[in-house]
C-alpha cells in the first residue's frame, strides 16, 4: 500500500470502523473519554472565575483586588506544578493511573473549596488552597494530550486537537452559564444541616463540577483503553489494563527534535495563555469599575459574555480546521495574534466621559482636585457601586465603555481559540513520532505558568495604575510575541518534513 493510499484510509475521529471494527470503536470511545476530562479541565476554571471576587470579599472582607489575583492565579500555580509530574508518569505506565489520581484530587478541592466559608479564621487563604489543589487536579491535560498525539496520525492530529480545544471551549461555554443559572440561587440559598453545607450561588458550582468529576472517574475505569498508532495511522502499540499485554512499538525515526523550535513554540504558548488569563481575571473588576454593576449583576452578565465567546470558539475551531488544511498551521496563528492585539487595543481608556465614582470612606473636604467630581450621595446602598476612589486612576482615566468591551471580546474571542488549537497542533508535530507525555508536561507548564503571572500581573497593575497601563503592556507582549512567530516561522514545521529535508540533504 502506498504512502497515499495509506494516509486515505487512515480513520477520522468520526468513529469510522474500519476492518479492525473493535479496535476502532474502542479508540473512538476512548477518545470521547480524553475529550471528557478536557471538558471538565476547563470547567473547573470557568465555573467559579466570575464569583471568585464576591466570593472572596463575602468570605473574607480583607482581601482586596491584588489577591484575587493570586487566588485565580493559584489555579494555574497548582496545574503548572503537577503537568510534568503527570507528563511523566503517563510515559511510564497506563494512563488510567494519572487520571484516576488527578480526577480525585480535582474533586476533593471542589468540596474544600466549597466549605471554606465556615473555617474559623485565614478563610481568604484556604480559598486559595483550595483553588491551587483544583489547579494540581488539572495537571492532567498533559496526559490527555500525550494520549490523543500517541493515537492519531498526522493526517487526524489537527482534528484531534482541534475536537479537544472544542471540548474546552464547551466547558469555557458551560462553566459561565451554569454559573449564571446558578446565581439566581442568591448569595444565602439553602443550608443543608445534616453536612453543614451552604448552597448557594458561590458554592454550588463547585459541588457541581465535583459531580461531574465522580462521572469521569467511572469513565475511565470503565471506558478508557490504551491506543497507540503511527504517523500514517497504522496500530503500534496496543494495551489491555486487565491483562497489561503490549506488541511492541516500531522503531522510531532517528532524527533530532528541533529544540529551538520546542522551545520557541512553548514561549508563544505562554504568551497566548498570558494575555488570555489576564482577560478573564480582569472581566469582572472592569466591568463592576466601569459599567456599575454589583457582584450578582457582574457574575451574571460576564457570565454570559463568556459563554457568548464560548460559542464563538466553537464556530472558529471549525473554521480553523478547513483553514490549516489549505494554508497550514502557522498563518491562522499569526492571524489570531493580530486580532488579539487589536482586542486589547481597543481597550485602552479615551474620551473625556469618567466612571462613576464609589464614595466608600470619602469625605467631601478631601475630594482630590485632579478632576471636577460630582458631590457623593447621601443616602448609600447596601452595596457600593462603581469605581472604588482608593484607587486613584478612578478619578482621571476615561471610562471604558461597554461597546468597546463587547468588541473587544469578540476580536479576543476568534483570535484566542485559533492560536490555541494552532499551538497544539504545531508542537505535537514539530515532537515527531516519540513518546510526548513529559514534554506536553511542560507545555501544561508553560501554560500553567501563564496563567499564574497573568492574573497577579494584571491585578496589581489594573489595581495600581489603571486600565490604561495594563492594556498597554499588554499589547506590547502581543505585538513581541508576532514579532517571534515572524521570525522563527521557518523552524516551525511538522518533525517528519524537517526529518525528510535533513534525509534529501544526505542524498544531495
Amino acid at each position: 500500500m502506498s504512502l497515499v493510499e495509506s494516509e486515505e484510509n487512515t480513520p477520522l475521529l468520526r468513529g469510522d470502523i474500519t476492518s479492525d471494527g473493535d479496535a476502532e470503536r474502542s479508540r473512538w470511545r476512548s477518545f470521547m473519554v480524553m475529550y471528557f476530562t478536557m471538558f471538565l479541565s476547563s470547567i473547573g476554571f470557568t465555573i467559579v472565575i466570575t464569583s471568585i471576587w464576591p466570593y472572596l470579599k463575602k468570605t473574607d472582607e480583607s482581601a482586596d483586588a491584588s489577591f484575587l489575583g493570586w487566588v485565580v492565579a493559584a489555579y494555574s500555580l497548582g496545574q503548572m506544578v503537577a503537568s510534568p509530574f503527570f507528563g511523566l508518569w503517563c510515559n511510564h505506565r497506563p494512563r488510567r493511573e494519572p487520571l484516576l489520581c488527578s480526577i480525585f484530587i480535582n474533586f476533593s478541592a471542589n468540596i474544600y473549596y466549597a466549605y471554606v466559608y465556615l473555617l474559623p479564621s485565614h478563610k481568604k487563604v484556604h480559598m486559595l488552597l483550595a483553588r491551587t489543589f483544583v489547579g494540581i487536579g488539572a495537571g492532567n491535560i498533559a496526559v490527555v494530550r500525550s494520549y490523543l498525539v500517541g493515537a492519531t496520525s498526522l493526517k487526524e492530529r489537527t482534528n484531534a486537537m482541534a475536537n479537544m480545544s472544542i471540548s474546552q471551549a464547551l466547558g469555557f461555554i458551560l462553566g459561565p452559564v451554569l454559573q449564571a443559572a446558578l446565581s439566581f440561587i442568591g448569595g444565602t440559598g439553602i443550608s443543608v444541616k445534616v453536612i453543614q453545607l451552604q448552597v448557594n450561588m458561590y458554592t454550588a458550582p463547585a459541588l457541581l463540577a465535583a459531580c461531574f468529576g465522580i462521572i469521569n472517574i467511572l469513565l475511565v475505569i470503565l471506558v478508557l483503553r490504551e491506543h497507540c498508532v503511527d504517523d500514517h495511522g497504522n496500530p503500534i502499540r496496543a494495551i489491555n489494563y486487565t491483562s497489561e499485554e503490549q506488541v511492541d512499538v516500531a522503531p522510531e525515526v532517528k532524527c533530532v527534535t528541533d529544540q529551538i523550535a520546542v522551545f520557541t513554540s512553548n514561549v508563544l504558548f505562554f504568551i497566548i495563555l498570558f494575555i488570555f488569563a489576564v482577560f478573564e481575571t480582569i472581566s469582572t473588576p472592569l466591568s463592576m469599575d466601569m459599567f456599575a454593576w454589583t457582584r450578582r449583576e457582574a457574575v451574571l452578565y460576564n457570565g454570559i459574555i463568556l459563554a457568548s465567546i464560548g460559542f464563538l470558539s466553537i464556530f472558529v475551531f471549525l473554521v480553523v480546521k478547513v483553514v490549516s488544511a489549505r494554508v497550514g498551521d502557522r498563518p491562522p496563528m499569526l492571524g489570531g495574534l493580530i486580532l488579539i492585539f487589536v482586542g486589547f487595543f481597543i481597550l485602552l481608556p479615551w474620551g473625556n466621559q469618567y466612571p462613576k465614582i464609589q464614595w466608600a470612606d470619602i469625605q467631601n473636604n478631601t475630594m482630590p482636585a485632579v478632576r471636577m467630581v460630582p458631590t457623593p450621595p447621601s443616602n448609600t446602598s447596601l452595596e457600593p457601586t462603581g469605581c472604588p476612589s482608593e484607587q486613584a486612576w478612578c478619578l482621571f482615566t476615561p471610562v471604558i465603555h461597554l461597546a468597546q468591551f463587547i468588541t473587544s471580546d469578540v476580536l479576543i474571542g476568534i483570535g484566542y481559540p485559533t492560536c490555541n488549537v494552532m499551538s497544539y497542533t504545531l508542537y505535537s508535530k514539530i515532537l515527531g513520532p516519540k513518546p510526548q507525555g513529559i514534554y506536553m508536561g511542560w507545555l501544561a507548564t508553560s501554560g500553567s505558568a501563564a496563567r499564574t503571572l497573568g492574573p497577579v500581573f494584571v491585578s496589581h497593575v489594573y489595581s495600581i495604575l489603571g486600565p490604561r497601563w495594563a492594556f498597554s503592556l499588554i499589547c506590547g507582549i502581543v505585538l513581541a510575541a508576532i514579532v517571534l512567530l515572524c521570525v522563527m516561522y521557518k523552524r516551525l514545521i511538522a518533525f517528519s518534513i524537517r526529518h525528510r529535508r535533513i534525509e534529501d540533504e544526505c542524498h544531495d
